[in-house]
Protein backbone atom coordinates (compact mmCIF):
# COMPACT_ATOMS: atom_id res chain seq x y z
CA UNK A 1 0.00 0.00 0.00
CA UNK A 2 1.72 3.40 -1.06
CA UNK A 3 2.77 5.94 1.33
CA UNK A 4 0.23 8.62 1.12
CA UNK A 5 -2.84 5.53 0.93
CA UNK A 6 -2.36 4.48 4.11
CA UNK A 7 -2.38 7.98 6.21
CA UNK A 8 -5.67 8.42 3.88
CA UNK A 9 -7.19 5.32 5.25
CA UNK A 10 -6.16 6.66 8.83
CA UNK A 11 -8.15 9.84 8.48
CA UNK A 12 -5.25 11.99 7.92
CA UNK A 13 -5.59 15.31 9.35
CA UNK A 14 -7.53 17.84 7.08
CA UNK A 15 -6.18 21.17 8.47
CA UNK A 16 -3.30 21.25 10.27
CA UNK A 17 -1.81 24.54 11.87
CA UNK A 18 1.95 24.80 12.88
CA UNK A 19 3.54 27.39 15.42
CA UNK A 20 7.14 27.67 13.46
CA UNK A 21 9.39 28.00 16.40
CA UNK A 22 13.02 28.04 16.12
CA UNK A 23 14.42 30.35 14.00
CA UNK A 24 16.49 32.61 16.55
CA UNK A 25 17.81 29.37 18.42
CA UNK A 26 18.75 27.53 14.97
CA UNK A 27 20.94 31.27 13.93
CA UNK A 28 22.64 31.24 17.22
CA UNK A 29 23.81 27.53 17.43
CA UNK A 30 25.19 28.39 14.21
CA UNK A 31 26.96 32.14 15.21
CA UNK A 32 24.80 33.73 13.27
CA UNK A 33 22.68 36.59 13.18
CA UNK A 34 18.51 35.67 14.15
CA UNK A 35 17.94 36.85 10.71
CA UNK A 36 19.49 34.44 9.43
CA UNK A 37 17.50 32.19 11.22
CA UNK A 38 14.42 33.96 10.17
CA UNK A 39 15.10 33.58 6.44
CA UNK A 40 16.35 29.75 6.56
CA UNK A 41 12.23 30.18 8.35
CA UNK A 42 10.81 31.32 4.99
CA UNK A 43 12.28 28.79 3.16
CA UNK A 44 11.06 26.09 5.35
CA UNK A 45 7.66 27.95 4.83
CA UNK A 46 7.95 27.06 0.97
CA UNK A 47 8.57 23.69 1.81
CA UNK A 48 5.73 22.96 4.31
CA UNK A 49 3.41 24.19 1.75
CA UNK A 50 4.97 22.34 -1.27
CA UNK A 51 4.71 19.14 1.30
CA UNK A 52 0.68 20.07 2.28
CA UNK A 53 0.13 20.40 -1.76
CA UNK A 54 1.28 16.82 -2.29
CA UNK A 55 -0.22 15.26 0.96
CA UNK A 56 -3.50 16.53 0.19
CA UNK A 57 -4.04 18.92 2.87
CA UNK A 58 -6.61 20.90 2.78
CA UNK A 59 -5.80 23.86 4.62
CA UNK A 60 -2.46 24.85 6.43
CA UNK A 61 -2.36 27.77 9.06
CA UNK A 62 0.95 28.75 10.04
CA UNK A 63 1.72 31.13 12.70
CA UNK A 64 3.74 33.93 11.59
CA UNK A 65 3.99 36.66 14.13
CA UNK A 66 2.14 37.26 17.27
CA UNK A 67 1.18 39.96 18.91
CA UNK A 68 3.33 39.93 21.85
CA UNK A 69 6.11 39.32 19.21
CA UNK A 70 5.75 43.60 18.92
CA UNK A 71 7.67 43.38 22.06
CA UNK A 72 10.76 42.22 20.75
CA UNK A 73 13.83 44.68 19.57
CA UNK A 74 12.73 46.98 17.06
CA UNK A 75 15.56 46.00 14.45
CA UNK A 76 14.39 42.56 14.50
CA UNK A 77 11.00 43.24 14.28
CA UNK A 78 11.80 45.32 11.36
CA UNK A 79 13.52 42.72 9.89
CA UNK A 80 10.81 40.16 9.77
CA UNK A 81 8.63 42.97 8.68
CA UNK A 82 11.11 42.94 5.79
CA UNK A 83 10.87 39.29 5.37
CA UNK A 84 6.72 39.45 4.97
CA UNK A 85 7.15 41.99 2.37
CA UNK A 86 9.76 39.98 0.01
CA UNK A 87 7.56 36.68 0.73
CA UNK A 88 4.28 38.67 -0.20
CA UNK A 89 6.43 39.78 -3.25
CA UNK A 90 8.15 36.90 -4.35
CA UNK A 91 5.85 33.52 -3.43
CA UNK A 92 2.26 34.69 -4.16
CA UNK A 93 2.57 34.57 -8.23
CA UNK A 94 3.94 31.08 -7.59
CA UNK A 95 1.21 30.34 -4.75
CA UNK A 96 -1.33 31.33 -7.13
CA UNK A 97 -0.44 28.80 -10.30
CA UNK A 98 -0.56 25.95 -7.60
CA UNK A 99 -3.88 26.73 -7.17
CA UNK A 100 -3.17 28.16 -3.32
CA UNK A 101 -5.79 30.50 -1.62
CA UNK A 102 -3.56 33.25 0.36
CA UNK A 103 -5.08 34.85 3.91
CA UNK A 104 -3.74 36.83 6.81
CA UNK A 105 -5.83 36.34 10.53
CA UNK A 106 -5.17 39.49 12.83
CA UNK A 107 -4.69 42.76 13.54
CA UNK A 108 -3.83 44.20 10.10
CA UNK A 109 -4.16 47.71 12.11
CA UNK A 110 -0.41 47.21 13.41
CA UNK A 111 0.93 45.85 9.88
CA UNK A 112 2.35 49.10 7.82
CA UNK A 113 -0.03 50.19 5.25
CA UNK A 114 2.25 48.79 2.10
CA UNK A 115 2.11 45.42 4.00
CA UNK A 116 -1.35 45.34 4.42
CA UNK A 117 -2.20 46.58 0.60
CA UNK A 118 0.33 43.40 -0.74
CA UNK A 119 -1.79 41.26 1.55
CA UNK A 120 -5.05 42.36 0.10
CA UNK A 121 -3.98 41.77 -3.44
CA UNK A 122 -2.92 38.07 -2.42
CA UNK A 123 -6.06 37.63 -0.76
CA UNK A 124 -7.85 38.74 -3.87
CA UNK A 125 -5.87 37.07 -6.22
CA UNK A 126 -6.32 34.06 -5.26
CA UNK A 127 -9.69 33.82 -3.46
CA UNK A 128 -11.26 31.38 -6.43
CA UNK A 129 -8.51 28.25 -5.79
CA UNK A 130 -9.13 25.71 -4.49
CA UNK A 131 -6.19 23.20 -4.35
CA UNK A 132 -4.62 24.16 -0.85
CA UNK A 133 -5.87 27.68 2.03
CA UNK A 134 -2.83 28.78 3.01
CA UNK A 135 -3.50 31.05 5.98
CA UNK A 136 -0.79 33.08 7.76
CA UNK A 137 -1.76 34.03 11.53
CA UNK A 138 -0.14 38.04 11.73
CA UNK A 139 0.22 40.12 14.69
CA UNK A 140 -2.26 37.54 15.71
CA UNK A 141 -3.10 36.43 19.33
CA UNK A 142 -6.00 34.26 20.42
CA UNK A 143 -7.18 36.15 23.69
CA UNK A 144 -7.72 38.71 21.83
CA UNK A 145 -9.13 37.43 18.59
CA UNK A 146 -11.89 35.83 21.04
CA UNK A 147 -12.08 39.73 23.03
CA UNK A 148 -13.02 41.10 20.01
CA UNK A 149 -15.85 38.29 19.25
CA UNK A 150 -16.90 39.43 22.73
CA UNK A 151 -17.18 42.74 21.83
CA UNK A 152 -18.86 42.43 18.32
CA UNK A 153 -21.79 40.13 19.89
CA UNK A 154 -21.71 42.71 22.99
CA UNK A 155 -21.91 45.61 20.29
CA UNK A 156 -24.85 43.40 18.29
CA UNK A 157 -27.02 42.78 21.64
CA UNK A 158 -26.59 46.52 22.50
CA UNK A 159 -27.91 47.11 18.67
CA UNK A 160 -31.15 44.64 19.78
CA UNK A 161 -29.88 42.71 16.79
CA UNK A 162 -28.98 39.66 19.18
CA UNK A 163 -30.22 38.35 22.37
CA UNK A 164 -28.16 37.57 24.83
CA UNK A 165 -29.81 34.02 24.76
CA UNK A 166 -28.74 33.68 21.22
CA UNK A 167 -25.34 33.95 22.07
CA UNK A 168 -23.94 29.99 21.30
CA UNK A 169 -20.83 28.31 20.56
CA UNK A 170 -21.63 27.99 17.03
CA UNK A 171 -22.74 31.95 16.86
CA UNK A 172 -19.42 32.33 18.57
CA UNK A 173 -17.43 30.80 15.77
CA UNK A 174 -19.41 32.08 13.04
CA UNK A 175 -17.80 35.51 14.56
CA UNK A 176 -13.70 33.79 14.60
CA UNK A 177 -11.58 35.14 11.76
CA UNK A 178 -11.49 31.66 10.69
CA UNK A 179 -15.54 31.13 10.56
CA UNK A 180 -15.30 29.95 6.67
CA UNK A 181 -12.36 27.27 7.62
CA UNK A 182 -12.77 23.80 9.59
CA UNK A 183 -10.64 23.79 13.03
CA UNK A 184 -7.46 22.43 12.74
CA UNK A 185 -7.46 18.69 13.20
CA UNK A 186 -3.46 18.63 14.10
CA UNK A 187 -1.83 21.31 15.70
CA UNK A 188 2.43 21.01 15.40
CA UNK A 189 5.23 23.18 17.30
CA UNK A 190 8.34 22.79 16.37
CA UNK A 191 11.80 23.31 18.66
CA UNK A 192 10.79 21.06 21.54
CA UNK A 193 8.96 23.93 23.60
CA UNK A 194 5.46 22.13 25.06
CA UNK A 195 2.82 25.18 24.96
CA UNK A 196 0.03 26.58 22.18
CA UNK A 197 1.83 30.60 22.85
CA UNK A 198 -2.03 32.09 22.60
CA UNK A 199 -2.53 30.93 19.09
CA UNK A 200 -6.28 29.44 17.99
CA UNK A 201 -6.97 29.29 21.45
CA UNK A 202 -11.03 28.27 20.61
CA UNK A 203 -10.19 26.64 17.37
CA UNK A 204 -7.83 24.25 18.88
CA UNK A 205 -9.47 23.03 22.10
CA UNK A 206 -10.07 19.50 20.12
CA UNK A 207 -6.97 19.29 18.17
CA UNK A 208 -3.91 16.95 18.31
CA UNK A 209 -0.95 18.79 19.39
CA UNK A 210 2.42 17.00 18.45
CA UNK A 211 5.52 18.88 19.33
CA UNK A 212 8.84 18.12 17.64
CA UNK A 213 12.40 18.75 18.73
CA UNK A 214 12.96 20.12 15.14
CA UNK A 215 14.23 23.47 14.58
CA UNK A 216 11.47 25.47 11.99
CA UNK A 217 14.43 26.07 9.42
CA UNK A 218 14.85 22.38 9.48
CA UNK A 219 11.70 21.40 8.78
CA UNK A 220 10.13 19.87 6.12
CA UNK A 221 8.16 17.02 4.28
CA UNK A 222 9.57 14.24 6.54
CA UNK A 223 9.04 16.29 10.02
CA UNK A 224 5.20 16.93 8.34
CA UNK A 225 5.18 13.27 7.81
CA UNK A 226 5.93 12.59 10.72
CA UNK A 227 3.81 14.60 12.77
CA UNK A 228 0.97 13.14 10.81
CA UNK A 229 1.73 9.47 10.77
CA UNK A 230 1.30 10.44 14.60
CA UNK A 231 -1.68 12.06 14.21
CA UNK A 232 -3.01 9.11 12.54
CA UNK A 233 -2.78 6.42 15.34
CA UNK A 234 -4.50 8.69 17.78
CA UNK A 235 -7.99 7.66 19.38
CA UNK A 236 -10.13 11.24 18.42
CA UNK A 237 -13.24 10.94 20.64
CA UNK A 238 -14.19 14.37 20.64
CA UNK A 239 -15.34 13.53 24.62
CA UNK A 240 -17.22 10.94 23.99
CA UNK A 241 -16.43 7.18 26.16
CA UNK A 242 -14.51 4.58 25.06
CA UNK A 243 -15.99 2.21 22.94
Amino acid sequence: MAESDAREQKKHPRHVAIIMDGNGRWASARGLPRTVGHQRGAEAVRRTVEASLELGIGYLTLFGFSSENWKRPKTEVLDLMGLLRRYLKSEIAELHEKGVRFRVIGDRARLDDDIVSLIEQAERLTVGNRALVLTIALSYGGRDEIAGVARRLAAMVAEGALRPDQISEQVFAENLETADIPDPDLLIRTSGEKRISNFMLWQCAYSEYVFLPTLWPDFGKDQLVEAIDEFCQRDRRFGAAVG
